[in-house]
């Protein structure tokens, strides 16, 4: 008991021995006090951000990159919109009325290419109509290229033909990959004839003959040996060094 008593008051002199050498003021410059507060709004901040990263509300904070086109803010909620109200023509040609013709030149370009890439073609097809009423458009071939190979590719053959009519009208002509396109989406879309219509226009074109577009049709036309015939000789006068393969003859219903 005694013992016990001695150690009390012993650990009662050391602390009141401490508590007179300490010194009262404070330690303005010390960085011990500074520390643990810097600490604090670094992990204020980093717990802020990763607030911010989980309850994103989805609105875009800024333009976003889509094949090397700057597409704006506008251009993207014109894009979301036009998707939405596609299946509604009364919805769909008010929001054109009150978005579509507030864009600028470079985001209706970029929305018609964005589509394009989406393959929302006959959206593509509103937006270029609204492109060819701006004060600033001039008839450009490449716009008219894009929309028709976008087109022919998802075997819009009557739409795309519109536009080649269009593109025919304002003395453009289309070059050798509008030209493979368009034939190969009629080989799809199971029109030869029309496919035959292309290719004799394509003969009359002024560029240069490219061989991809007449592989295409010795290719699509298998089933159709008289219109094949045609077209291989026209590709050993023009490629006389070029190897054309024949399929055996059972294919073409030959015995």
């Amino acid at each position: 008991m005694a013992g016990r008593l001695f150690s009390k008051s012993k650990f009662r002199f050391f602390a009141s021995s401490l508590l007179r050498n300490v010194n009262p003021s404070p330690l303005r410059g010390s960085s011990l006090l500074l520390k643990p507060r810097a600490q604090f709004l670094e992990q204020c901040a980093a717990m802020d951000a990763s607030w911010v990263r989980r309850y994103h509300d989805g609105r875009p904070r800024g333009p976003l990159w889509r094949g090397k086109k700057l597409i704006g803010k506008e251009a993207l909620f014109v894009i979301s919109g036009l998707r939405r109200f596609k299946d509604d023509e009364e919805k769909l040609q008010k929001f054109i009325k009150t978005h579509v013709l507030r864009l600028l030149k470079m985001d209706l370009i970029a929305v018609l290419s964005e589509l394009e890439r989406q393959e929302e073609v006959s959206l593509a097809a509103k937006v270029f109509g609204v492109i060819q009423k701006q004060d600033w458009y001039k008839p450009d071939v490449f716009l008219y290229k894009d929309l028709i190979i976008a087109l022919a590719r998802c075997k819009k053959m009557d739409e795309a033909m519109q536009l080649w009519e269009a593109m025919r009208k304002e003395e453009l002509f289309p070059d050798s990959q509008t030209y493979t396109e368009v034939i190969r989406g009629f080989l799809r879309y199971g029109s030869p004839a029309d496919a035959m219509n292309i290719y004799e226009d394509m003969k009359l074109s002024p560029d240069p003959p490219d061989e991809l577009p007449f592989r295409i049709m010795l290719k699509g036309l298998i089933p159709h040996p008289l219109l094949r015939n045609r077209v291989k000789q026209d590709f050993e006068e023009l490629f006389p060094e070029r190897h054309v393969y024949d399929p055996p003859e059972e294919i073409f219903g030959v015995h």
